[in-house]
């Protein structure tokens, strides 16, 4: 399956538009089902960043 976060492309970029690693998928673009449900759904504004 494709990876939800990045889009299949194994990178993200932020609000200031650095690049890095996908932390879903680490960076292969796409993820197992198994994998897909282990990740909880994080709260984040409207810039991507996490609220802690």
């Amino acid at each position: 399956m494709r990876c939800k976060a990045c889009e299949g492309s194994g990178m993200l970029m932020d609000d200031e538009q650095w690049h890095y690693t996908c932390s879903i998928c680490n960076g292969d673009g796409f993820v197992s089902k198994v994998e897909e449900d282990d990740h909880p759904i994080i709260d984040t504004d409207v810039n991507h960043r996490i609220l802690e």
